[in-house]
């Protein structure tokens, strides 16, 4: 009985809220499975975007999107703009990976990963450390300006532009070295990007997380305009039992409960978006599963089963079969894709080389005749060191015709690690030697260090037409 008085007291306090215009919504902190789980994914998502950039790996960042110098970094793993087709593959996978959990789960990326929703829980958790449970924060919205409500706001308010700040940092130490930038920040040395970077970023955060919360999943996210063609009937979502839970009515006592529903609207209050799920799917869903946990809670005070409120297609609350995932034709279509676009990654990642060469033969003129009667063409040479160590390079040539000569790389060419170099060849024959006007021409380069880094490129050799 005490807790039956207990639950009409909440239901009649948010009633009351449900029924005035407030500017923010003020969720009501929940504990339960799905709310641990949610912690759990979103520390396990976003903890390394704090801490990666820190990782070391042979005396430089392990991890690092090295913008200025068009490289990306991974460990010894490095990939040039030559390489940037591997990241449509990544691209790829990552869309497919978010069809196909979208078709077996609705917006399960939104209520667990997203990083809107992972900042807007920790700005509204530090917000409510400081003023208080919702009711107690719309109090203090409303009330008038006093020292209290000052010290409770700027401290808030710093404490969220604290945390905006060091995700601005983190986000621009993954393209610079990361203990370098805290050098320069603290020197206030850092270049004219790095403050507009600092400075969008920090308001980015600050702005979505802790002024507008729901309104970007709700007004601006485009995943929730598009979600609707990626479910049907067999999708999964946070569903209410209408046929368990209506007609609702009140419990008290001596009455007859009516319906499983108590309408205590704490799944109302519960709800980042503030969203009635009683009302069936809608496009403020995030399918967080909140909703789940404050009706459990519920259903075990008033003595009554769980799953009043829980992850159920619509098939399933109308009785009808339930396909299992493996018999959905389009979930095989996204997998058959990942699986191609992961086979294809890692056949890209295993095959870089780390030497590169491209070829582009002079076409103004095509060849020259030398004074000795030989015939010479040129050749523009773009070699790439993608190791880590410095290089010596030496060219060499090849066809099927007698008397190939290279001129202009005599001597070994250094060139720096992950750096790249342009260098002019020439090519002469004697023109007595040609029997045809084009010839297939390989040229090659080899690492004098180590005759395993090596690079060929096929291009042709021009003569004159032959009399």
């Amino acid at each position: 009985m005490k807790n039956e008085i207990k639950v009409i007291s909440v239901s009649s306090q948010v009633t009351d809220s449900c029924h005035t215009n407030q500017p923010i919504i003020h969720a009501k902190q929940v504990s339960g499975f799905f709310r641990t789980l949610k912690s759990m994914t979103q520390a396990t998502m976003w903890l390394p975007f704090f801490v990666l950039p820190y990782l070391r790996w042979n005396g430089k960042q392990a991890i690092l999107l090295d913008i200025d110098h068009s490289q990306f970094h991974f460990f010894n793993l490095s990939i040039f703009p030559d390489d940037i087709w591997m990241v449509s593959f990544m691209l790829l996978i990552a869309a497919m990976v978010l069809f196909a959990t979208t078709a077996v789960a609705s917006r399960v990326w939104c209520g667990y990963f997203c990083f809107q929703t992972a900042w807007t829980d920790w700005f509204v958790w530090i917000e409510a450390k400081i003023e208080g449970n919702p009711t107690a924060r719309r109090k203090l919205d409303v009330a008038p300006w006093n020292w209290d409500k000052s010290i409770k706001k700027l401290t808030k308010h710093t404490i969220w532009l604290g945390i905006a700040l060091l995700t601005a940092i983190s986000f621009s130490i993954w393209f610079v070295d990361a203990f370098e930038y805290w050098h320069k920040l603290f020197e206030l040395r850092l270049p004219k990007a790095g403050w507009v970077t600092l400075a969008v970023i920090v308001s980015g955060t600050y702005l979505y997380a802790g002024l507008m919360r729901e309104q970007v999943c709700v007004w601006m996210c485009p995943y929730a305009r598009f979600q609707s063609v990626m479910t049907d009937t067999q999708t999964i979502m946070p569903t209410y039992d209408h046929q368990r839970g209506e007609p609702r009515g009140k419990l008290r006592k001596d009455e007859a409960q009516q319906g499983g529903c108590i309408d205590c609207f704490q799944c109302v209050q519960v709800c980042p978006t503030g969203i009635d799920i009683r009302q069936g799917s809608q496009l403020g869903c995030i399918t967080c599963g909140l909703c789940i946990d404050a009706c459990d809670g519920i259903m075990d005070k008033i003595g009554q089963p769980r799953g009043l409120i829980r992850y159920a297609s619509p098939v399933e609350m109308a009785g009808k079969p339930v396909k299992k995932p493996y018999q959905q034709k389009r979930l095989w279509i996204y997998l058959s894709l990942i699986l191609v676009s992961i086979a294809s990654l890692i056949y890209g990642i295993s095959h870089i080389s780390p030497l590169t060469l491209s070829v582009t033969p002079e076409r103004q003129p095509l060849f020259v005749r030398m004074s000795d009667g030989s015939i010479q063409n040129k050749y523009a040479l773009k070699i790439k060191n993608k190791t880590r160590q410095a290089i010596h390079i030496k060219v060499s040539a090849s066809a099927q015709v007698n008397g190939l000569v290279v001129v202009g790389a005599e001597q070994p060419i250094l060139i720096s690690r992950e750096h790249g170099a342009f260098l002019t060849v020439f090519v002469k024959v004697p023109s007595a030697n040609i029997t045809q006007e084009t010839l297939p021409l390989r040229l090659k380069i080899e690492a004098t260090e180590d005759a395993n880094l090596s690079a060929d490129a096929l291009t042709q050799f021009n003569a004159p037409k032959l009399e």
